[in-house]
């Protein structure tokens, strides 16, 4: 059965004071599916996230919102004044959906930090809690801008995993910008290589082998992210420390 996009871009082009940062984009997110968007800096992914989020307006081209789409944010940035007395529960409580932050704050982890002060908390940790956030209206659509910025690469693969666990459990289209090359197989179902223009798309496995890639990224990088499996039997604090006892292996096959 053919779906409807949550959202489409066809020929999207924006230009900001004469210059181009995005050239005829076109894209398709459906329900249930997650993209990855990769590309160098000033590649216009996270311009294409606003456009997506509908805080950009195209200079042509069409962009096309299912009506009344529910859209959970993640932003790549999100400053806390150390001075302000804002616990966790407070900011979800300010929320849309705001009945439901304990079962947010349960569904990723952190339950335990509900009365802790915004400005205390670890990257990992505040990551989480704009996850948490982000899911409370229950939306159709999740935009992650960086999301795993500032965790360690262990901290990352369990947080990419807890992204397709939810995106399972909302059946939710997700929108993943990531530089982090070596963890996209795992947390992926599209890839959409951006630099201004979209330069390659489709599988993962397909996208590494695609020459525009290996141009931007390098052959080590298509040969990484072709052949990365993370494997693990350990639990992550929401730090992103491992927890006592546990071990983590990855297995490179060539």
């Amino acid at each position: 059965m053919i779906q409807t996009p949550l959202v489409r871009l066809q020929d999207v082009t924006i230009s900001i004071n004469e210059q181009t940062l995005l050239e005829n984009i076109q894209l398709d997110i459906n329900p249930g599916e997650i993209i990855t968007v990769i590309g160098p800096n000033g590649a216009g992914k996270s311009t294409l996230a606003k456009l997506v989020l509908g805080l950009l307006k195209p200079s042509s081209g069409i962009l096309i919102h299912q009506p009344k789409l529910r859209i959970g944010y993640v932003p790549q940035k999100f400053h806390v004044d150390p001075s302000l007395p804002m616990t966790v529960k407070r900011f979800l409580r300010l929320a849309e959906n705001a009945s439901n932050w304990e079962q947010a704050l349960a569904r990723v982890d952190i339950t335990h930090l509900a009365s802790q002060p915004l400005s205390t908390l670890s990257g990992g940790e505040m990551q989480r809690v704009l996850l948490a956030r982000a899911i409370q209206i229950q939306p159709q659509l999740l935009v992650l801008d960086e999301p795993a910025q500032g965790v360690d690469v262990t901290g990352q693969a369990e947080f990419y995993q807890l992204i397709r666990s939810l995106r399972d459990e909302l059946s939710c289209g997700t929108l993943l910008i990531s530089h982090d090359l070596h963890l996209v197989m795992a947390a992926t179902d599209q890839v959409l290589c951006l630099n201004r223009h979209v330069c390659c798309a489709g599988h993962p496995e397909t996208v590494s082998n695609d020459p525009a890639f290996i141009h931007l990224f390098g052959d080590q990088a298509a040969r990484a992210l072709a052949v990365y499996h993370h494997h693990h039997d350990h639990h992550h604090h929401t730090d992103g420390t491992i927890a006592e006892g546990s071990e983590c292996t990855r297995q490179n096959h060539a």
